[in-house]
C-alpha cells in the first residue's frame, strides 16, 4: 500500500514522465490510486475478520483509528479527484483554486498512512513477542525497527520529491501554440495588426489631406468666378 501509494504521488515528478502527455500520467495517476485504496479496503476487511475470528475487540487501539480516519480520508481525496480533476466538467477557475488543497490532503494522508503502518509493526511486535519480550531486543524486534527507521526514511524522500519546485512537471515541456492552419503566432499577429492600424491612420490621414487641398481649390476658384 504505501509503495503504491508513493508511486501515485511521485508519478508526476519523474523527468522519464515528463515527455508523456498530461491526459496519461493523470490515468496513471488515478489508477494507482484506485488500487491503493483497494488495498486499504481489503486490509482492513482481513483485520476486521481476523479480530472476530479471535475474538479481539475491534477500533480500540490509536493504530486502528488513525487506520481508519486515513482510509475515510483518502476515499474522499479519490473521489474528489476524480470528480474534479479527472472528468472534464469542472470549470479551470474550481481546479485551480482546488489543486493546493488537493495537493496538501494527499501528502497529509500518505504522512498518516506511514504513521499507521509503524504503530501497526509496533503494536504488532508487542503483542506477538512473548519469550524472549519485545523490551529485550531479539532479533525480530531489530529487524522490525530497523525497516520502520527504513519506512520514515522512504516516506520523508516521498515528501521532499513531492514538495521540491524543480521536481515539479514542467508545463512548457510538451506545450505548443495551437493556432488555424495558415495562422500566425499571437506576437506577430499583434504586430500586424499594429502595423496594419498605423497604415490605415496614414492612409486616412492622406485621403484627408487630399479632400482638404480639393475644397481649398474649389473655394479658390469660387473667389475667383464671383471677384469675376
Amino acid at each position: 500500500l504505501v509503495s503504491v501509494l508513493s508511486s501515485a504521488i511521485i508519478v508526476y515528478r519523474l523527468p522519464w514522465t515528463w515527455k508523456c502527455s498530461k491526459l496519461l500520467m493523470k490515468f496513471i495517476h488515478a489508477g494507482l490510486n484506485t488500487i491503493a485504496m483497494i488495498l486499504a479496503i481489503v486490509s482492513m476487511v482481513a483485520v476486521f475478520e481476523y479480530h472476530n475470528a479471535r475474538n479481539i475487540p475491534n477500533m480500540y487501539s490509536l493504530h486502528s483509528w488513525i487506520g481508519l480516519t486515513a482510509v475515510v480520508f483518502y476515499s474522499l481525496q479519490l473521489f474528489l479527484g476524480f470528480a474534479v480533476f479527472l472528468l472534464p466538467f469542472a470549470p479551470v477557475p474550481l481546479r485551480a483554486a482546488l489543486m493546493p488543497i488537493h495537493v496538501y490532503s494527499g501528502l497529509t494522508i500518505f504522512a498518516t498512512v506511514i504513521a499507521t503502518a509503524l504503530m501497526g509493526i509496533t503494536e504488532k511486535l508487542i503483542f506477538s513477542l512473548k519469550n524472549p519480550a519485545y523490551s529485550a531486543s531479539p532479533p525480530e524486534a531489530t529487524f522490525v525497527n530497523c525497516l520502520g527507521l527504513l519506512l520514515v526514511v522512504f516516506g520523508a524522500l516521498i515528501l521532499w520529491m513531492a514538495s521540491r519546485s524543480h521536481w515539479k512537471r514542467p508545463p512548457e515541456e510538451n506545450a505548443k501554440v495551437l493556432r488555424p492552419i495558415g495562422g500566425t503566432p499571437e506576437g506577430a499577429e499583434a504586430e500586424s495588426t499594429m502595423t496594419d492600424g498605423s497604415n490605415a491612420d496614414k492612409s486616412d490621414l492622406r485621403i484627408n489631406s487630399e479632400a482638404a487641398r480639393k475644397q481649398n481649390l474649389k473655394l479658390d476658384e469660387a473667389g475667383q468666378r464671383s471677384t469675376m
